[in-house]
């Protein structure tokens, strides 16, 4: 029988049937006046062909420790468009954009993705739905079409890069180089606009007063058709009474005031940006321009949510020095929409109202802000994230945009997060977010960045350096790297004994996991030993009868059968269970899970009439409590049926393996691993009763599911491929 049958249930949740096309991911709204550069970038859709990747890069990099004004040319604008027209014209099935800024926000995407294209259920971790989306795209009849936009490195890919001869990959990247080496991969540079493109750019934009196009021409020629610079300047134009020609007299002055100030020749966009900061002070008299400018720059530009601008913490950090009013949520907004007026900074229409920022103006922003100024950004940006933050951490967009916003705030401005001899509440909360996604690579990685820093600074003793050493203990265990949790688990012990004491509650947490993870990694002798420790502190700190001691003597129990010490695990679930029924009543949820352990270990030590009956009772107290079709309920009839298996009552096993196997592809889908392993159960039960046609139909078809939808070397999978290869040689 299938182990994935033992664990506990989730709450029940259909699989959508999926309606094709199918789109995923917030596409970034096409710019005003924006140009699909018919000479610049020509013969970019024919580019995209099936089994191909294009790559839209910056055609120059910045030499290092400068600023790439040049950088922001519209690569994701081209991408949309691009994106867009296929869309529109039916010529793709699947649309998926991906924020590939990080390792995180590409596994958000494409767990995104694969939940909008597959019709999975999220219920297992990031990394592995992620591949299983991989797989898919390489074998579905589909067509497809990812967009991976802003990607810095291409580690974020490894082993999420897809293949598939129906799907189309268009990537955008400031580096040209992010994909050096990669087959069938052509590199199309964007740079700026020809002088046409660039002029029909700028009377596009300036179309509601035609009288303010006048000197249109030499002022594209004064900003080198740079995008970025155009599209400051138009802003600047439409938002004042100014002309080209006017706009023109102020661009040369400040041009000259760089040149003679910094001795060289300056980047158009990079004259031009300020200029447009002049124009939103105007816009903004008295009010707090600066702060404002300096909150957004601290932050993640690619999408800020709109709704940090207006939070209490924003509004008392904006009103602090200027003007009372801005205190209030509308009027700060307004604000944020006059930076938009000037060009600074762009809004995306829509419910999603994210805010958007070139990187290289936030990193001019930053240069020029005294430290004290830097650091007051950034304790209220990171306050405004806490706020913002929402408890669930739903919906995914936002909580994937407040955790990059998170980690450009720590990019820039890290060291304000550990003023006042502590750890910033912002930094714990960015890492649970990471835990609470299933996101076990990147929150391994965080937390142990994390542990690091906060040793350097506070030191290994400090509870924000203990804790963020649980965390990244915890973070081991989920990713199924128990060794390297235990040894943390023990340093996290270790630190808790010498400043809390031996009995403080809070090492009891701690020596629970230890007793999971050793389990995990085979060692159960030395979990048993840990978990005897735990259930005997729990005790002490909480009392007997509390549910805490009950949890903790479950686990030493598990431990137990794990180690086959069925003596002393039966007694220990027994006394459990009827102090769960004495205390929690006999079908409180706990209860019931008890009552199926003991199940379990009765049959684990041969005593089959005691398990069976502990299993058909926990499945009537299941169905009394939450209902036949709950997924707690099913687990548990097919934990029953797995007893009558073990029992060589076939028929009764039969009976329930259809009907699990009925309910989990009606509930999770057919392709869910709950469902595979049901269905692998039920083949094995034919085989046993002699229906050897019906056994290798039913595994020639879940082998194939099982290769295409889980992770390479599942056991799952090399179990329903040896079953078959057993069944096949009768």
């Amino acid at each position: 029988m299938s182990s994935r049958d033992r664990a506990p249930g989730l709450a029940a949740s259909s699989a959508e049937r999926v309606t094709w096309p199918v789109r995923s991911g917030m596409l970034p709204p096409l710019a005003d006046g924006f140009s699909a550069r018919p000479e610049t970038a020509p013969g970019l859709k024919t580019a995209l062909a099936p089994g191909t990747t294009v790559v839209l890069a910056s055609h120059q990099v910045a030499a290092r420790g400068t600023r790439n004004w040049l950088g922001s040319c519209g690569k994701t604008q081209l991408a949309v468009y691009v994106a867009e027209s296929l869309w529109q014209a039916g010529e793709v099935d699947l649309l998926a954009w991906v924020s590939a800024g990080s390792r995180a926000s590409v596994l958000t995407g494409y767990l995104e993705a694969a939940v909008a294209a597959m019709g999975i259920r999220v219920d297992g971790d990031a990394e592995s739905i992620a591949s299983r989306f991989v797989r898919w795209l390489n074998d579905t009849d589909r067509r497809w079409l990812l967009v991976l936009d802003d990607l810095s490195d291409a580690a974020h890919l490894d082993g999420l890069w897809p293949a598939g001869p129906r799907g189309k990959v268009l990537v955008t990247s400031a580096n040209p180089e992010v994909l050096a080496g990669a087959r069938q991969t052509l590199v199309l540079p964007v740079g700026v606009y020809s002088p046409r493109e660039a002029l029909s750019y700028l009377m596009g934009r300036l179309a509601a007063d035609p009288d303010q196009r006048l000197g249109a021409i030499d002022l594209v020629d004064d900003l080198r058709c740079e995008p970025l610079a155009l599209a400051q300047a138009s802003a600047v134009i439409a938002s004042s009474s100014l002309t080209c020609r006017d706009y023109r007299e102020r661009y040369a002055r400040r041009r000259d005031q760089f040149a003679d100030t910094a001795n060289k020749d300056p980047s158009a966009a990079e004259v031009a940006w300020t200029l447009s900061v002049d124009q939103a002070e105007r816009l903004s008299p008295g009010g707090s321009v600066e702060l404002l400018l300096a909150f957004g720059a601290v932050l993640d530009g690619t999408a800020i949510p709109g709704g940090l601008f207006t939070t209490r913490s924003a509004c008392s950090y904006l009103a602090a020095d200027g003007d009372a009013a801005l205190a209030e949520p509308r009027r700060a907004w307004d604000e944020v929409l006059n930076l938009e007026r000037a060009g600074v900074l762009t809004i995306d229409a829509g419910g999603a109202r994210s805010v958007r920022m070139s990187p290289v103006i936030q990193a001019a922003i930053r240069a020029a802000m005294p430290e004290q100024m830097l650091g007051r950004a950034a304790n209220a940006a990171a306050a405004a994230l806490l706020e913002a933050w929402p408890a669930q951490d739903t919906p995914a967009w936002v909580t994937a945009a407040l955790r990059s916003c998170a980690a450009g705030l720590q990019r820039v401005a890290g060291g304000a997060l550990w003023a006042g001899g502590g750890c910033h509440p912002l930094l714990v909360r960015a890492g649970q977010s990471l835990d609470n996604a299933r996101l076990t690579g990147p929150a391994v990685s965080y937390w142990g960045e994390l542990v690091t820093a906060s040793d350097r600074v506070l030191g290994p003793d400090h509870p924000a350096t203990l804790l963020a050493g649980q965390r990244l203990a915890d973070a081991y265990l989920a990713a199924g790297r128990p060794e390297q949790a235990i040894s943390w688990f023990q340093w996290v012990l270790a630190g808790r004994a010498r400043t809390l004491g031996p009995d403080h509650p809070s090492i009891v947490t701690v020596q629970i996991s230890l007793g999971q993870a050793l389990v995990a990694a085979g060692q159960p002798r030395d979990a048993v030993a840990a978990l005897r420790e735990a259930c005997h502190a729990c005790q002490r700190a909480h009392g007997a009868d509390h549910p805490d001691t009950f949890n903790a003597r479950d686990e030493y129990a598990a431990a137990c059968v794990a180690a086959g010490q069925f003596n002393d695990a039966i007694p220990s679930y027994e006394r459990t269970l009827a102090d769960r029924e004495r205390i929690q009543g006999g079908r409180h949820p706990d209860a019931i899970t008890t009552r199926q352990k003991l199940a379990d270990a009765y049959l684990a030590d041969g005593r089959t009439k005691a398990g069976l009956s502990q299993h058909k009772r926990a499945l009537a107290d299941r169905e009394r409590v939450v209902g036949r079709d709950h997924l707690d309920t099913i687990t548990a009839r097919a934990s029953l049926a797995s007893a009558y298996y073990a029992a060589g009552r076939m028929a009764s096993a039969l009976q329930l393996f259809e009907e699990t196997r009925a309910d989990s592809e009606r509930l999770l889908g057919v392709d869910h691993p709950d469902t595979l392993a049901r269905r692998a159960n039920l083949a094995n039960t034919y085989y046993s009763l002699g229906r050897l046609s019906d056994a290798k139909t039913l595994l020639s078809d879940t082998a194939a599911r099982c290769e295409r939808v889980l992770a390479p070397g599942d056991p799952l999978t090399h179990a329903v491929q040896e079953s078959l290869a057993n069944v096949t040689a009768r």
